[in-house]
């Protein structure tokens, strides 16, 4: 388990290639929600979401052979996008492999990052081509199941804990599992008091199935939000999780989008459906706490383009 020690060590490790990400109250999402909302913007991070994190604080780990092999990630967008920039940033040659289902500017941006992309028909082909990469010698730079990029992510959560007022409920987004593990290991050992409530959207239910089953297993992909679209948590994330969370709600895709539009609407911020998916559940958050709560919203990333909004609204009749 990571505990505070590891991510004070990360978050000193890191702190020179990061953005200490603004933590403020939002007036109109609390109108909005009808309870006292403060937001945590990680969308203004490095790379437009909190995975720089965990790549830099893995990264900076790299011994000098690791660092001349070069280093190799499977990504549904934003992993992919943080590697290839903090790569190049320190100098390490990043190979990013990605399923088609990846948005294309997710793409274009680690190859113009400097990454060598390779594009596979699916998640699982992704990550079949890894495993042969890293029998190459290639250093492989999970998206969650590494304990380095956990603590990484945890600095969120350090951050949130020291910069929040005061908070009864943090809701975090989980794909892999890799933010939520470490936003509550920090919140835990920082704000022991605080409910953390996970969100995932249907067809992306990797830790939902988890714990139901008691442990990870192999889940079918449908929903349209990749950033979230892990085939499976590691078991590494499922403990945390299973130990440190209230519980993991799962929304609709259409539910996700929709607060995409509320986050611009209401709080001025530009985020992707893994962030939108927030809104929905904070709705249920505060059906099933009553009165008295005050939400603290982890806006993971901002790397939707205004076409893919306008395409996933229209779909569901949003616009």
């Amino acid at each position: 388990m990571i505990g505070i020690s590891d991510i004070e060590a990360a978050a000193e490790r890191i702190a020179a290639h990061m953005i200490r990400t603004p933590t403020v109250p939002s007036p109109g999402l609390s109108a909005l929600l009808g309870a006292p909302v403060t937001a945590k913007l990680e969308l203004l991070q490095r790379t437009g979401s909190f995975k720089a994190r965990g790549a830099t604080a893995k990264l900076l780990s790299l011994t000098r052979a690791e660092r001349a092999a070069g280093v190799v990630a499977v990504s549904g967008g934003n992993h992919g996008i943080a590697l290839a920039v903090m790569a190049a940033a320190l100098d390490v040659k990043a190979t990013v492999v990605m399923p088609r289902s990846a948005p294309a500017h997710a793409v274009e941006i680690a190859r113009d990052a400097g990454a060598s992309v390779r594009v596979t028909d699916d998640i699982d082909g992704a990550f079949s081509l890894v495993t042969r990469l890293r029998e190459e010698g290639l250093t492989l730079v999970h998206p969650f199941d590494d304990p380095l990029v956990i603590a990484g992510q945890g600095t969120v959560g350090l951050e949130f804990a020291e910069d929040a007022g005061d908070l009864t409920d943090v809701l975090v987004s989980i794909g892999g599992g890799g933010l939520i593990a470490g936003v509550a290991a920090a919140l835990r050992a920082r704000r022991p008091d605080v409910r953390i409530w996970g969100v995932e959207t249907e067809g992306a239910q990797a830790m939902s199935e988890a714990l139901a089953a008691g442990g990870p297993v192999p889940v079918a992909l449908s929903s349209i939000v990749s950033t979230l679209s892990a085939p499976s948590v590691s078991q590494l994330t499922y403990d945390h999780v299973s130990a440190l969370v209230d519980e993991v709600l799962v929304v609709t895709d259409r539910e996700a989008v929709r607060g995409s539009l509320q986050l611009a609407d209401h709080a001025k911020v530009w985020a992707e459906p893994a962030a939108g998916c927030l809104l929905p559940a904070a709705r249920r958050v505060l059906h099933q706490v009553g009165d008295g709560a005050r939400l603290g919203l982890v806006v993971c990333g901002g790397n939707a383009t205004t076409g893919d909004v306008k395409t996933w609204a229209e779909r569901f009749e949003l616009l």
